[in-house]
């Protein structure tokens, strides 16, 4: 289950038809401009002509077991901090989420993918690494509560949608909450409906935030203490991506598979782990071609498929 983040200029459908082009098993868009807070709604005749094509294609999977996976994956916009200590800014996210929620029901999009926010409060030194152990202080509990709040009035506004929040894990810049694994799971624990809510992995954030998987041996130890946290069966994407970034540097920098810090055992482990077999492995790596000319993300979804022991499923 390899793809990537497509763009969707000209129309929602042409990153579907890319995806065939580029012989991908899924991918992940933007349902909309992820810089504007309010934009224009979809047109039926827009949502038609997707469902018609996500159907021809039989990526209208729900994910819901291996013979439906989940192909298609939505990226929620930037501008929204669901953990953000200003009412008028919480409530603006909230409504930005719930809308963007909204847009993946009527695309039948499975997954939306979420950044958790960030508490703006308090300040951090510069380079100082992630304590990775510790509690969360008081002013990112009362951020962690407030997404977890925020998250409740969605569920609440939109009873019986089966789009599902994926939190993503984060570096921990500035004050970004999700870069602690306990972070994302307290979230969870906190809402009401847990089921409608699940995590992104990202194998970049994930290096970054400081938890080391360069060495085949480090990489389960990871994996072995994501599963103790959060649970490995609550992850329903996997971004691929490598990290300019040295293990800690709290930068948020993609690199191409291979040419960055995350380590070949990072990936090998990433494909390779059964629970993740039938998981969305999204690419979110620079665009453009190399000096062959090949797309960029065609070589970095060879470099993945060729880490698998296992033959990878067919499209």
């Amino acid at each position: 289950m390899f793809g990537a983040h497509l763009s969707i200029a000209g129309g929602l459908v042409n990153a579907l038809h890319e995806a065939k082009r580029l012989k991908m098993d899924c991918v992940q868009i933007f349902t909309r401009n992820q810089r504007q807070w309010m934009p224009k709604d979809l047109e039926q005749a827009e949502i038609d002509e997707w469902l018609a094509v996500l159907t021809k294609m039989r990526w209208n999977g729900s994910g819901s077991d291996v013979d439906t996976p989940a192909r298609v994956v939505s990226h929620n916009s930037y501008l929204i901090n669901l953990a953000s200590p200003d009412p008028d800014l919480w409530k603006r996210s909230v409504e930005a989420q719930r809308r963007e929620i909204e847009r993946c029901e009527a695309l039948q999009i499975p997954y939306c993918v979420a950044h958790p926010g960030a508490h703006l409060t308090g300040s951090r030194p510069v380079g100082s690494p992630n304590d990775l152990e510790r509690e969360p202080s008081r002013d990112e509990l009362a951020g962690l509560k407030r997404i977890a709040k925020a998250i409740d009035r969605i569920h609440a506004d939109l009873p019986g949608y089966r789009t599902v929040t994926c939190l993503e894990t984060t570096v921990g810049s500035g004050t970004n909450l999700g870069y602690a694994f306990h972070h994302l799971a307290l979230i969870r624990s906190l809402v009401k409906q847990p089921e409608r809510v699940a995590y992104c992995f990202d194998t970049c954030h994930v290096t970054a935030a400081g938890y080391d998987m360069t060495t085949p041996r480090k990489a389960e130890a990871v994996l072995e203490q994501w599963d103790a946290v959060c649970g490995l069966q609550h992850i329903a994407v996997v971004h691929v991506n490598d990290s300019s970034g040295k293990v800690g540097s709290r930068r948020d920098r993609h690199a191409h598979i291979g040419q960055g810090c995350c380590g070949t055992s990072c990936f090998k482990a990433i494909v390779n782990r059964p629970e993740l077999q039938f998981v969305p492995k999204i690419l979110e790596t620079p665009k453009g071609q190399n000096d062959k000319g090949v797309d960029w993300d065609t070589v970095n979804l060879k470099r993945l498929r060729a880490m698998a022991r296992r033959p990878t499923m067919s499209r």
